[in-house]
């Protein structure tokens, strides 16, 4: 297993460990990667001159027996350290009745699934789509499955893997990046964030291609809401002091507080476009406005004998399990809130089926649809907003039981599966969710009060229309609508249109702003949590603050304290990253190249404008001939004409006065 202090040759043959360059003698060379490694620095060099033609460096080579390798927290299934890529590959290289190309197809169709013909093919199709995709595809590919980034992880060094490949890397003990070999933060390792942006980027241009070959053109979510009406608070009690009369103010949207399933364009009378996943809002206030989630505190809405509504995952109970597609929700209650312990997050009793968790069991027994909302204070998922909070779409409770939980009590646990029709805001999907067969959840072994629907879904998919719709009649609202008119979206729709008008490569650069001037990011740099700024920003924004800070009492000097610097976009402390800044180089190239494109389609529809221009004028000079022989035949005499012209008056002098005469000559 390869650690820290173990570390190859760079390209230029300089040992990383030592910062030497070995000479040839002291230089060995790993069998199935070829990388160059210093024996003088290996704690395990070949003790004999047969073994270095056979050996495999700490990277290829299998991890000891007695090694541990926890995954991280936040992989959803464990990870076993095996060699058998690495045998494979030794299988293919000793076959001597295949030929080169032979051996590289079959190590292509080992790694990625497909043979290098087939990869050609798809190059291919490629090449006849949007040159946007293409771009992507060359210059973000994960290092590790050589596809475009699934869920993509960004390191402080500034490269780009895939979730799921940065946790197997990760589960390997390798806390090193795949690429440069740059020490992973601890944290970053444990619990990786997903870069939203390059999430939103990459969905961009495959809808751009599907639109070129005929597809849709449907714009499947939105990351930043920010065509809201201005005027929110328009009550009475909602301009009083008060979180509760705060949470009084205007609702935008058309439903009442018990309404089911996703809010459609029907009930949006402000925007017209229902409310979208991925749309985001800077605290509950704002989420309980756009009838997401009408309470301001709780996390489930839901009624005991109706079902329930909405959840919000904001980080609560430490029983809470996050894998996007699918998470463990804890119920609520067990704490003891009376007197000043309304904050307290240690559990004192069980759990029972009965109020909002009641709310959720009889969901579950029907099936009932189930919008989701995650909260940025939930740390400890990948999939949770940078900020805010985030509409994620529906989802629907297949199994509820109760178990002991981490703090010794009983706990409500739901087991929630996504169902919805728009792709989820951290995948680059174009298309919806497909039904999928439930995870395996170890502790419903020692689970009890075990409940399971046994009837029909009422929100269920339908294979006919290829789409998740309402197979039995939804409940009836047992509330009124909390709404007013409103006439003031026709602004705010006018600038959906105009956004909608603008060009692919356009709005990808849109997407690739700066998080503190709203430009273009120039040398975008992309912090361990996964925020993305201009490199010159980010440290105009801590210009003037040391990293130690000096500390005195008495004359007597103190020991250095650690100043902490919170990144502008959430509390994470980033002051280790910013010592060594290092530029998203796959990103800047993407940036520059959608630039270069820009320019070269600006360059190439100027000469069509011009020629459209020149012809115009063409037409309007022989109007004007016209005209101008027609005065002439009528009359031999100079004509004066109040026309805006350069005419020479008064010994030479240029004069542009629009009332200054024009005389023109006899044509004759």
């Amino acid at each position: 297993m390869a650690q820290v202090s173990q570390l190859p040759c760079d390209g230029d043959g300089i040992c990383m460990r030592c910062q030497a360059k070995p000479s040839d003698l002291e230089t060995i060379t790993c069998k199935t990667c070829v990388a160059p490694w210093h024996v003088g620095c290996l704690s395990n060099p070949p003790q004999i001159l047969a073994s270095t033609l056979q050996w495999d460096c700490p990277d290829c080579s299998p991890p000891p027996e007695d090694a541990s390798l926890p995954p991280p927290a936040s992989c959803p299934l464990p990870v076993t350290p095996s060699n058998d890529l690495v045998t494979a590959i030794r299988a293919i290289e000793a076959d001597a009745s295949l030929t080169d190309r032979e051996k590289a197809n079959k190590r292509q169709e080992l790694l990625s699934g497909k043979s290098q013909s087939e990869k050609d093919d798809h190059d291919a199709n490629e090449k006849r789509g949007d040159d946007v995709l293409d771009l992507f595809d060359e210059r973000l590919k994960c290092s590790f499955c050589m596809q475009l980034p699934e869920r993509p992880v960004t390191t402080p060094c500034g490269h780009n893997f895939c979730l799921k490949c940065f946790q197997k890397w990760i589960g390997q003990g390798k806390n090193t990046c795949a690429k440069c070999r740059c020490v992973i933060p601890s944290k970053m390792a444990s619990h990786p964030r997903i870069n939203s942006t390059l999430v939103v980027a990459i969905r961009m241009a495959k809808m751009s291609k599907s639109i070129i070959s005929g597809g849709s053109q449907k714009v499947y979510h939105v990351v930043h809401n920010l065509n809201r009406p201005d005027k929110a608070y328009t009550t009475d009690r909602a301009q009083k002091k008060g979180k509760a009369n705060a949470a009084s103010g205007k609702i935008f949207v058309t439903i009442p507080s018990d309404h089911f399933g996703p809010i459609l364009a029907e009930n949006d009378p402000e925007r017209n476009q229902g409310v979208l996943v991925g749309e985001c809002w800077e605290d509950r206030l704002e989420c309980r406005q756009w009838g997401a989630h009408f309470p301001h505190v709780a996390g489930i809405a839901g009624q005991s004998n109706n079902g329930a509504q909405s959840v919000v995952l904001s980080g609560g109970y430490q029983d809470d399990e996050d894998h996007g597609e699918w998470f463990l929700y804890t119920g609520s209650g067990g704490r003891d809130l009376s007197g000043n312990k309304r904050t307290s997050k240690d559990q004192s009793f069980d759990q029972k089926f009965e109020k909002s968790n009641k709310a959720l069991q009889v969901s579950c027994l029907n099936g009932y649809p189930v919008r989701v909302v995650r909260s940025h204070k939930e740390k400890r998922s990948s999939y949770a907003p940078e900020k805010g909070l985030r509409y994620d779409g529906i989802y629907r409770i297949e199994k509820c039981w109760r178990k002991v939980g981490i703090q010794g009590f009983k706990v409500c646990r739901y087991l929630f599966v996504r169902c919805d029709n728009d792709p989820a805001p951290w995948t680059s999907d174009e298309h919806g969710d497909r039904p999928r067969p439930l995870p395996a959840i170890p502790e419903l072994k020692k689970a009890t009060d075990i409940t399971e629907r046994k009837k029909d879904p009422s929100w269920d998919f339908d294979e006919k229309d290829s789409r998740w719709k309402w197979s039995k009649p939804p409940p009836t609202s047992k509330k009124s609508v909390e709404t007013e008119d409103s006439t003031s979206g026709k602004k705010s729709r006018r600038r959906m249109r105009q956004s909608h008008n603008m060009n692919v490569r356009e709005r990808l650069l849109k997407e690739f702003s700066c998080l503190i001037c709203r430009e273009v990011m120039n040398l975008p740099i992309t912090t361990p949590c996964a925020h993305n700024f201009c490199k010159s920003c980010l440290e105009g924004a801590f210009a003037g603050k040391s990293f130690l800070r000096e500390r005195n009492s008495g004359g007597r000097a103190l020991r250095s304290r650690k100043n902490v610097m919170a990144c502008p976009c959430c509390p994470t402390d980033i002051s280790d990253f910013l010592q060594n800044l290092q530029v998203n180089r796959e990103l800047l190239d993407v940036i520059e190249s959608l630039k270069s494109k820009i320019e070269e389609a600006d360059a190439s529809e100027k000469p069509c404008e011009d020629e459209i221009e020149g012809e115009g004028e063409g037409e309007g000079e022989q109007e004007e001939e016209g005209k101008d022989g027609s005065n002439g035949n009528e009359s031999s005499r100079p004509v004066e004409t109040r026309k805006r012209a350069k005419v020479v008056v008064n010994g030479g002098e240029e004069n542009d006065s629009p009332s200054s005469p024009v005389h023109v000559d006899d044509l004759e």
